[in-house]
């Protein structure tokens, strides 16, 4: 397995450009954006081959290796050394790591330890024991959920949840949540000014609240991005809700849109013979409804050919891996993170071509909060494309 990532770079998140000391650093822009899929680089004793497993905050990478040292790697700002390790113990067997902009929680067998990221020593700042339920014991649940609870990325951290929501899985953003049950419904709670806890107004929510327009139709996974969130149902269907601004929800964006009518007269200004029923016939075709906040779950069509089975979202973008090894992106688009080898934003999904090109299937996904990391296999020989 070998992993991939593209978009915002500043910190060295994606990889270090090697320099001499003969010249300057003055090309910044082709550091800060990787529009084009790179392969990610650890130290030079360490293979991603075995990493399992990539969280990413604005300013960081945490890659999770299990190769019998298991142990987190953490790239980015505050790394002594390029790619250096970021000094924390290693992990047992069976652990998680979950990552916000200033604090790293770990996952042991037995407990569960949160360091600060902020001081220029890491340090431990909180654990707690933890012991596995026997109603649990059947099944895994990963960070930032918990037994009883959850791990919040500022303290207090852990917060307890109702035993009654039997949480399977939970996606955290910087204001908002959306929990997953086992029965298959959705609950958000949190901050909801842009629509993102999907309750069909902007209101706020202090208590896990059932996503009513979700109920009956079980889903599978969630995501959270800045402002808005995602789920998939048992069926592969995709539902988006909260804030459209750069089109993170694959819907019409009224910014995007003039923005590319502005691109398109710019261009044919120069040499257009269209006349005025033309052009008012062309304006009219253009006339369609375009969505800022979106407060209820909507159904986004991203391939009719092939089924979704993992969504993650960024901050202002989303990405979308299908049951085929295909991966789409769309939304936001100024540091590359699409990964369509430009800075272009798209509010319609679009697949990334460069692992179909490389023969490369996409097997998972993780988007930061403006860069993605996508992990792929070799596609089969034979497999269709």
């Amino acid at each position: 397995m070998r992993w991939f990532g593209f978009g915002f770079n500043a910190f060295g998140q994606i990889y270090v450009r090697e320099k001499t000391t003969e010249v300057k650093s003055t090309d910044t822009v082709d550091e800060v954006k990787v529009s084009s899929p790179a392969e990610l680089t650890l130290s030079k004793d360490c293979c991603l081959n075995t990493v399992v497993q990539i969280k990413a905050s604005w300013s960081r990478r945490a890659s999770l290796q299990l190769d019998g040292d298991n142990c987190v790697h953490l790239t980015g700002f505050g790394s002594v050394q390029p790619n250096e390790s970021c000094g924390v113990p290693e992990l047992s067997h069976g652990s998680d790591v979950f990552i916000s902009e200033a604090y790293l929680t770990l996952g042991f067998s037995d407990k569960i330890e949160v360091w600060d990221l902020q001081k220029e020593k890491k340090t431990r700042s909180w654990s707690m024991e933890i012991k596995t339920l026997p109603e649990t014991s059947g099944s895994h649940v990963s960070l930032p959920l918990v037994p009883g609870g959850y791990i919040a990325m500022k303290p207090p951290f852990y917060r307890p949840l109702s035993q009654h929501l039997k949480a399977k899985s939970l996606a955290l953003s910087a204001e908002h949540a959306i929990l997953l049950t086992a029965s298959g419904d959705v609950y958000t709670w949190g901050q909801g000014s842009h629509g993102q806890l999907g309750h069909g107004g902007l209101s706020s929510e202090e208590e896990p609240r059932a996503v009513e327009a979700l109920l009956g139709m079980p889903m599978s996974s969630v995501a959270a991005g800045g402002w808005h969130s995602a789920c998939i149902s048992d069926g592969g269907d995709l539902y988006v809700w909260g804030w459209n601004e750069t089109g993170q929800l694959g819907l019409p964006s009224r910014g995007l849109r003039k923005a590319q009518q502005q691109q398109h007269a710019g261009a044919s200004s120069q040499h257009s013979g269209s006349t005025p029923a033309e052009e008012l016939r062309e304006k009219e075709e253009n006339e369609e409804v375009f969505i800022s906040i979106q407060a209820f779950p909507a159904l986004v069509d991203v391939t009719p050919s092939c089924e979704v089975q993992k969504v993650s979202c960024g901050h202002r973008h989303t990405a979308a891996l299908t049951t085929t090894g295909e991966l789409y992106t769309w939304g936001w688009g100024d540091y590359g993170q699409l990964g369509h080898q430009s800075s272009v934003s798209s509010d319609e999904p679009q697949c990334v071509e460069f692992f179909r090109e490389k023969q490369m299937r996409v097997i998972d996904v993780v988007c930061g909060a403006w860069n993605t990391f996508a992990a792929v296999v070799k596609m089969d020989v034979g497999a269709s494309s």
